[in-house]
C-alpha cells in the first residue's frame, strides 16, 4: 500500500516539477491578472456607488474575493484542462497507460493536482504581493480571524479536490465520444458561471444562489473565498464545508466507476 502511494506521489513530484519550468508565463499571467483584477475591482466599485443598498457584499470582501480568485485562477478554472490526457485518449496512445501496473484515475489524479498547484504557486506569491501592498480600496484584507483563515485554507484544499475530481470526471467522458471539445466546451462555460469565477455567488438572485449553492460548483471559488473575508460564517459556513466533502467524496467514486467502464470498452481507433 505504502509502495503505491509512492508511485502515485511519483508521478505528482514529476509532474509540479515540470510545471514549476514555466516562470515567464507565470509572470506574464501573473501581470495580466492583476490588470484584469484592478478593472474588475473598478466595475464593481462603480456598482456599489450606484446602488448601495443593492449590493450584496462589504466593499472590502468583494475586493477580496477578486484578488484570491485571481491568485488561486490556475488552480480552479475547469478550462485549464490537462491536454495530454484528451490527447492520449484521442490519439490511442491511452494504450500505452494501461498497460502500465497502476490505476489511470489515480494517476490523471496526481498529475492533474500536481500541475494546477504547480501553475498557482508561481502565481499567488507574486500577486498577492502587490494586492496587499495596494491603496485603499484595492488593497486585500487580512483574513477576518485566524480561524478563518486556517478554515480558508482548509476549504481551498477541498474546493481543489472537487475541481481535480470534476476534471477527472469530464476527462474520462472523453472516451464515449470521438471528440472532447464539444464536452469540454459546454462544461467549462457552465462551471465558470456556476462556480463563482465571473461572478461572484452573492450577487445573484436569492432562488437561484441557494439552487447554485447545492451543486459541486459552488465549493470550488465560492466558499473557501467568502470564508476568508467572513462574509460566509455560522450555519451558511458549516453547510458549504459539508457540501464541498460530499462532492468530493461523490465526484470521486463516480469518477472511478466510470473510468473502470471505459477502460473495459476502451477502443484504439486504427489499432
Amino acid at each position: 500500500m505504502v509502495k503505491k502511494y509512492k508511485t502515485y506521489f511519483s508521478f505528482f513530484r514529476i509532474r509540479f516539477n515540470m510545471g514549476l519550468q514555466y516562470r515567464m508565463a507565470a509572470v506574464s499571467g501573473a501581470v495580466t491578472q492583476l490588470l484584469w483584477g484592478l478593472m474588475e475591482c473598478l466595475a464593481f466599485m462603480a456598482f456599489q456607488e450606484s446602488d448601495p443598498e443593492a449590493y450584496p457584499m462589504a466593499l472590502s470582501a468583494t475586493v477580496s474575493y477578486i484578488w484570491l480568485r485571481e491568485a488561486f485562477f490556475s488552480a480552479f478554472v475547469t478550462w485549464n484542462a490537462d491536454g495530454d490526457i484528451f490527447d492520449s485518449i484521442v490519439n490511442g496512445g491511452i494504450a500505452y497507460e494501461l498497460c502500465r501496473p497502476v490505476s489511470i484515475y489515480h494517476m490523471w489524479f496526481s498529475k492533474t493536482t500536481a500541475a494546477r498547484v504547480a501553475g498557482a504557486g508561481l502565481r499567488c506569491v507574486p500577486l498577492l504581493a502587490v494586492a496587499f501592498v495596494l491603496p485603499e480600496p484595492f488593497r486585500l484584507k487580512f483574513p477576518a480571524s485566524p480561524m478563518h483563515f486556517i478554515l480558508f485554507i482548509i476549504t481551498l484544499l477541498l474546493g481543489l479536490g472537487v475541481t481535480v475530481a470534476f476534471c477527472m470526471f469530464t476527462n474520462i467522458l472523453a472516451f464515449f465520444t470521438i471528440s472532447p471539445q464539444g464536452l469540454r466546451m459546454l462544461f467549462t462555460s457552465m462551471v465558470d458561471f456556476l462556480s463563482g469565477a465571473i461572478i461572484p455567488l452573492p450577487f445573484m438572485p436569492e432562488g437561484v444562489r441557494g439552487f447554485v449553492e447545492l451543486l459541486p460548483f459552488a465549493g470550488m471559488f465560492n466558499v473557501p473565498l467568502l470564508i476568508y473575508s467572513g462574509e460566509l460564517a455560522g450555519t451558511e459556513m458549516l453547510r458549504g464545508i459539508g457540501m464541498q466533502c460530499f462532492w468530493l467524496v461523490t465526484l470521486i467514486v463516480l469518477g472511478r466507476l466510470l473510468c473502470k467502464a471505459a477502460e473495459r470498452k476502451v477502443v484504439v481507433q486504427g489499432g
